[in-house]
């Protein structure tokens, strides 16, 4: 299955692409997204904290991803 990743703040500096089309196993979860994107972008490990939407609503990590989802990876957002 394919599915979009949107890229936000630190992480698309850290993947510097703003989205990606990615292929993944059927049944693939949030979680197995998040590994992926560690293997595949290095810097992802040092974000120990962010939030996943899937078409626009937050996900949590067992949530499993279907053909032609979007996903934005949103890292946390500090500012005074």
């Amino acid at each position: 299955m394919t599915i979009k990743v949107l890229f936000f703040g630190v992480a698309r500096d850290i993947s510097e692409i703003n989205s990606i089309d990615l292929e993944l196993k059927k049944d693939s979860n949030v979680l197995d997204l998040i590994q992926i994107m560690k293997e595949r972008y290095s810097g992802f490990s040092a974000i120990n904290d962010f939030s996943i939407a899937v078409n626009e609503e937050y996900a949590r990590n067992d949530i499993i991803l279907n053909d032609s989802d979007v996903v934005a990876i949103i890292p946390p957002v500090s500012g005074g």
